[in-house]
């Protein structure tokens, strides 16, 4: 006997009516979930601020920085990866709601840029490039298992088709709804809320010892080996892909491993060398 689960779960939780002829705005999970990210993304960053003595003046602007270069680099990265005539003929659309279209690699890039221009001010304070970036890991691993879980509530990113009993029928994705799939979703969602453990306890365990680029080498060898392996089991997100042996998210994983892998060696052969 085949089992699979039915996914039948609304994007939407509820919707605000239409009020002196703006609306009705409809609050879906992606967009709470994305926030929620940032939220205890914060909180944990005061917590790691306040052990390692540093200004807790400071994490409201390392937030903005964050939230710019993460929403911008995502939104960039996607039309320049995936829909790059869109950008060209509309480039308002990257700013415009929905923010339908949100890519991994751009937020990537994004983040790195953020977070140097905000370390360049503060280098004096001891909150180097990779200070930040390493401890940043733990709230980007959260962040990308609340997103993912959101492209599940989304019905979004589905996997190819299999008969495991865990297979789900997508009932509110109109294109890939007939039969079971893989929820590529969850299985990332999942790996996203281990790596955060794992960062965690490389964290508390050395703290302000921490060697320089271990955390953010763990996190791109951690999170982009395994998108390039789960892309083996998702849809092709644009129909060009299928004319090549791997897709887009394949092609830009694997320099980001290879970053990863350099970052990790680098960080046993200095540990604690500053480095803006």
């Amino acid at each position: 006997m085949i089992s699979y689960i039915i996914w039948d779960a609304s994007p939407e939780i509820f919707t605000i009516p239409e009020f002196l002829g703006f609306g009705p705005f409809p609050v879906r999970w992606y967009g709470l979930l994305f926030a929620l990210g940032f939220l205890i993304g914060q909180q944990i960053m005061i917590h790691i601020f306040k052990k390692e003595g540093k200004s807790l003046e400071d994490i409201d602007a390392l937030t903005l920085y964050m939230v710019l270069s993460i929403v911008i680099g995502a939104r960039l990265g996607h039309f320049l990866f995936y829909e790059p005539e869109t950008l060209f003929k509309n480039p308002l659309e990257v700013i415009l709601p929905p923010y339908a279209g949100l890519a991994s690699h751009g937020a990537v890039i994004g983040t790195v840029i953020g977070l140097w221009l905000y370390s360049r001010s503060r280098k004096a304070t001891g909150q180097t490039f990779f200070w930040v970036t390493d401890r940043l890991t733990l709230t980007f691993a959260l962040g990308g298992c609340f997103i993912r879980f959101g492209n599940l509530m989304n019905s979004e990113i589905v996997g190819k088709p299999t008969d495991l009993p865990w297979g789900f029928v997508f009932m509110h994705n109109t294109e890939f709804r007939q039969i079971p799939r893989h929820p590529a979703q969850l299985y990332e969602s999942i790996s996203c809320l281990i790596l955060f453990f794992v960062l965690f306890w490389i964290w508390n365990r050395y703290k302000a010892a921490t060697p320089r680029g271990l955390m953010v080498g763990v996190f791109l060898v951690w999170v982009f080996t395994l998108r390039f392996l789960y892309e083996f089991l998702k849809e092709n997100q644009e129909a060009f892909e299928a004319n090549y042996a791997l897709n887009m998210g394949q092609f830009l994983s694997i320099p980001a491993v290879l970053l990863g892998i350099y970052f990790i060696i680098r960080s046993r052969n200095n540990p604690l060398e500053r480095t803006a």
